[in-house]
């Protein structure tokens, strides 16, 4: 059986690993919350006292963490993790950070005969749950190869971006234009709302017309449009808006070093670091709608 490590059971860590359970790996976790830990152990999954003490033995280890100093802490350096993990052993870095730190950890891997992919996701808490993620993987396709079954039990989608730090540039890419089009539709729905349509009709009627996207069809961010969405629970729940900021920054920082004019990019940014002025930056990234309306 294999043994994989997992390192990090937040929002999306946990459903993760409990999916890697379901599918027959063995898992044994650390986080720095207990309660995330007890409630894997809960699931058949075996305690960690520490990072280090995690990958003991495991052939597998996956980390899914807040950003990218995190990373490059737990990994890198005479202290850092590849010096703990076996020769041969397979790293999924599939936290969302900048590439370059996610190419700095690939180099280090890679020194130490170590396989690595970055491999951070898509499809929120909802798809981490449900095992239907989408992976941008950046890196070997012979070692995602390897990877596959384990990402297969975590998601339904798996696309080899390119080399090392390509998923990861994938990642930001599709977060911006995320963020892009929420904007766009918490700005149309405030607008024909104020203006006396109901926004349920207003929200069907752009969703079967040319205005149509994934945050009218899957993730309305009016409060009662949707069912079962965080606008509908108080913006609970979902995709933190302060992660939102943190990806269209990373975002930033790719069009910088790339010399990238992305006027949207950067606007979206700032709004949502004005949501977060606001106190509101633990809300759903679909709160961003309260700037139209407030």
């Amino acid at each position: 059986m294999t043994q994989i490590a997992f390192i990090g059971l937040g929002h999306m860590g946990l459903p993760m690993a409990r999916n890697l359970l379901k599918a027959g790996f063995a898992v044994t976790a650390f986080d720095l919350v207990p309660e995330a830990v007890a409630s894997l152990v809960g699931d058949g999954g075996k305690a960690a006292a520490s990072a280090a003490d995690a990958v003991r033995g495991a052939t597998v280890v996956i980390s899914m963490l807040p950003a990218s100093r995190h990373v490059e802490s737990l990994y890198l350096g005479d202290a850092g993790l590849l010096t703990r993990i076996a020769a041969g052993g397979l790293v999924l870095e599939c936290s969302t950070i900048a590439p370059d730190s996610a190419r700095k950890v690939h180099a280090a891997a890679a020194a130490r005969g170590l396989a690595m992919l970055d491999a951070p996701v898509s499809g929120g808490t909802a798809g981490a749950a449900a095992g239907t993620l989408t992976f941008m993987v950046g890196g070997d396709a012979e070692a995602l190869e390897k990877a596959r079954p384990i990402l297969a039990a975590m998601g339904k989608n798996i696309f080899h971006a390119g080399p090392d730090g390509a998923g990861q540039v994938a990642k930001v890419c599709n977060n911006q234009l995320l963020a892009v089009h929420m904007i766009g539709t918490a700005e149309a729905m405030a607008l024909g709302v104020a203006s006396g349509l109901d926004p349920a009709v207003l929200a069907e009627i752009m969703r079967q017309s040319s205005g149509g996207n994934w945050s009218l069809e899957k993730y309305n961010p009016w409060p009662g449009v949707m069912e079962n969405v965080p606008a509908s629970k108080g913006y609970s729940g979902g995709f933190m808006a302060e992660l939102m900021a943190k990806d269209l920054g990373l975002a930033q920082e790719a069009a910088q070093a790339t010399a990238s004019s992305t006027p949207m990019g950067a606007l979206a940014l700032q709004l949502y670091r004005l949501l977060l002025k606001r106190g509101d930056g633990k809300l759903d990234f679909s709160a961003v709608q309260k700037l139209f309306v407030e």
